[in-house]
C-alpha cells in the first residue's frame, strides 16, 4: 500500500508522520503538496496536524479550498482512504468529508500533553486490531473540542462512527478525563462509508521507542491489514 502525505503552509507534523510510516512501519510514503492536483496513485492519504494557512479565518477552512483537496474529496467518494490528525481533521469537517466540528477549547487556551483515549468500535480498519484499553498519546491544540447537533451524534452512534473517547488512564471514560470540553469525551470519528476518519490526539508522536511510547503506533499499525 502507498502512502501520502499532504504538506499546507503551516503543517509542522508532516515530517513525522512521513517518518512513522516510513521508518516504524516500514511503508512506501510520497510527500504531497498543497498545490498538487493529483495524488500520485496513493491508496491512503493523510492531512497532518499543525496550523494551515495560519488558522487564519477558521482552523481548516482556508486548506479546505487548496487545489489537492478537490482530488482528496474525490478519492474519498471512490472509497479511498482519508485521514486527517489534528488540524488535519479540522480540515476535514471544513471539506465536509466528516461530520461535526472543531471548535475552541473550553479553557480557551492551547492544550499539549500526554491523553489517554479509548477505542469505541472495531468495525473500521483504523480501530479494528486494537485492544480495549486506554492508549496514552499526546494532543497539541487550541481547537480540538468536537461539536454536533444532536442529530449527528445520533447518526454516529448508531452507525458506529465514534472512533475514540478521551478516558483516564484506566479507560474510565468522565469529565476529568477530557482535555477540551468535546461532546461525550469524542476524540475521533469516522464517515458512514468507514473510509474517512479523523482524530485530535497524534499517535505518530508516540511510535517510536525512543519517545518512550509506541502507544500510537499501534493505531497506525492497524490500517496496514488493507
Amino acid at each position: 500500500m502507498k502512502f501520502g502525505v499532504i504538506t499546507f503552509p503551516g503543517s509542522n507534523c508532516d515530517h513525522d508522520l512521513i517518518h512513522s510510516l516510513r521508518h516504524n512501519l516500514g511503508q512506501e510514503v510520497v510527500s504531497l503538496w498543497h498545490k498538487d492536483t493529483d495524488l500520485k496513485g496513493c491508496d491512503f492519504v493523510f492531512l497532518p496536524g499543525g496550523f494551515s494557512y495560519g488558522d487564519y479565518l477558521r482552523s481548516g477552512a482556508i486548506a479546505r479550498f487548496s487545489p489537492i483537496m478537490d482530488e482528496v474529496v474525490r478519492h474519498a467518494q471512490r472509497g479511498g482512504y482519508v485521514m486527517g490528525i489534528c488540524n488535519g481533521f479540522q480540515i476535514l469537517t471544513e471539506a465536509g468529508l466528516l461530520e461535526g466540528a472543531l471548535i475552541r477549547n473550553v479553557s480557551t487556551r492551547f492544550a499539549c500533553k500526554n491523553v489517554h483515549i479509548l477505542p469505541q468500535t472495531h468495525s473500521n480498519i483504523l480501530t479494528q486490531k486494537l485492544e480495549n484499553r486506554a492508549y496514552k498519546v499526546p494532543i497539541a491544540h487550541a481547537e480540538g473540542n468536537y461539536y454536533c447537533d444532536v442529530n449527528t451524534l445520533d447518526s454516529l452512534k448508531t452507525n458506529e462512527q465514534i472512533l475514540f473517547r478521551y478516558c483516564d488512564a484506566n479507560g474510565n471514560i468522565n469529565a476529568e478525563a477530557n482535555p477540551n470540553g468535546s461532546l461525550e469525551n469524542i476524540a475521533g470519528i469516522c464517515n458512514k462509508g468507514k473510509n474517512v476518519f479523523g482524530m485530535m490526539p497524534h499517535p505518530e508522536r508516540a511510535s517510536d521507542s525512543i519517545l518512550g511510547n509506541i502507544d500510537g503506533k499501534f493505531i497506525l499499525e492497524s490500517v496496514l491489514s488493507i
